[in-house]
Formats: structure tokens, C-alpha cells, sequence
């Protein structure tokens, strides 16, 4: 490993000393971020492979529920059906803080259930698709919120372990690689100047 470009003094000793504690530390410090990041992604990877197992159940039981409904009363029916359905879902935003990290999330709120048509309009095949279909549409906002959590998550994984790499393989080798080559030279000029010292004073010895 290359060393920095500075030159030998005891200054730039202390200076790259201290450089090379802090940069330990924070190495230490980005590695426990690290994990903690890691160990959240997969916490978070584990809820959205749940969620993606409720949402399958969700889709085999709503689709095939519509497609009863659309058999036994006709395709007309069900879209003047439709047609006469009129909800207002609100969508909020949540703050999230998971890792130290702050995220927003969305969450829905779904209205109460009403009856719009009248009881001899009505259908106990359309009431079964439209509960089926509020689930899936809670679930499916579930996942958006969590898969951007994951997302970020992720992306943050990657960057601290660059940052972490970068400190291990290049900063912190170059430092200890700097410190070596410095204290080699100034013992080196401190033999020196002890064998000069030593030779002034044989030489006014032998005044």
C-alpha cells in the first residue's frame, strides 16, 4: 500500500496519527451500522415475502370470486353494479424511523362498507368481490410502503459497505503505511544525530 506524499516531520506524525485513530473509529462505527442495516433489510425482506404469501391468497380467492360473479349475474349487470359503487379511500403518509433512518410510509384507510344498491339489486356474490378486493387493496398498499422501505434500505447497505471498504482496504493501510515510513525516518535521523553527537565529543576529546 502507497503511502501519503508528506513529509517525515514530527507534526505530520502526530497529525496522521490522529487521522488514523479517528478513521479505526469510524471504520468501527460503520461496520455496527452496518449490521444493524443488514439485520433490518432482512427483517424487512422476511414481512414482504408474508406479504407477497397473502397477497397470492388474496388474488386466488378475489379473481375467481369476480369471475363467478361475472358468470352467474353477466358482465352488464356487474358494471352498471360498478358503476353505482362510489368510494372515497384515503391514503396518508406516516413518518418511519427504522436504523436511525427516516422514512415515510403510506397507509389506507379503508371507508365503511355501505350498501348501494337496494336488497333486491343486490348480490351476495358482488358483496363477496368487493370485501376480497378491499383486502387486496390494503395488502397491496402495504407492500408499496414496505418494498420503498426495503428499496432504501438496501441502498443504504450499499453505501455504508463502500464506505467501510474504502477505510479497511485504502485510508487506513495508507495511514499505518505513512506512520511506519515516518517513524523509520526520524529514528533514523535520531540515530544519526547521535552518532554525529558522539563524534563531536571524541573529537574534543582528543583536544
Amino acid at each position: 500500500m502507497a503511502k501519503l506524499n508528506i513529509a517525515p516531520t514530527k507534526s505530520n506524525l502526530l497529525a496522521i496519527k490522529e487521522q488514523l485513530a479517528i478513521s479505526t473509529e469510524g471504520y468501527d462505527l460503520l461496520e455496527q451500522k452496518r449490521e444493524i442495516l443488514v439485520m433490518e433489510l432482512m427483517r424487512i425482506v422476511e414481512q414482504v415475502k408474508l406479504l407477497e404469501n397473502q397477497i397470492d391468497k388474496c388474488v386466488q380467492k378475489a379473481y375467481p370470486a369476480l369471475k363467478k360473479m361475472l358468470v352467474s349475474v353477466g358482465g352488464d349487470r356487474v358494471e352498471r353494479i360498478a358503476h353505482g359503487i362510489d368510494y372515497n379511500f384515503e391514503i396518508t403518509k406516516k413518518p418511519a424511523v427504522i436504523a436511525g433512518m427516516s422514512f415515510t410510509t403510506i397507509d389506507v384507510n379503508l371507508p365503511q362498507r355501505r350498501l348501494f344498491s337496494s336488497f333486491m339489486g343486490s348480490f351476495a356474490d358482488s358483496d363477496e368481490v368487493m370485501a376480497d378486493f378491499f383486502e387486496f387493496l390494503t395488502l397491496l398498499t402495504k407492500m408499496a410502503s414496505i418494498r420503498t422501505v426495503a428499496w432504501r434500505l438496501a441502498l443504504e447497505v450499499k453505501k455504508t459497505q463502500r464506505r467501510v471498504n474504502a477505510l479497511d482496504k485504502t485510508v487506513i493501510p495508507q495511514d499505518k503505511e505513512t506512520v511506519k515510513y515516518i517513524e523509520g525516518v526520524l529514528e533514523e535521523r535520531e540515530r544519526d544525530n547521535v552518532f554525529v553527537m558522539k563524534s563531536l565529543k571524541k573529537r574534543q576529546g582528543e583536544k
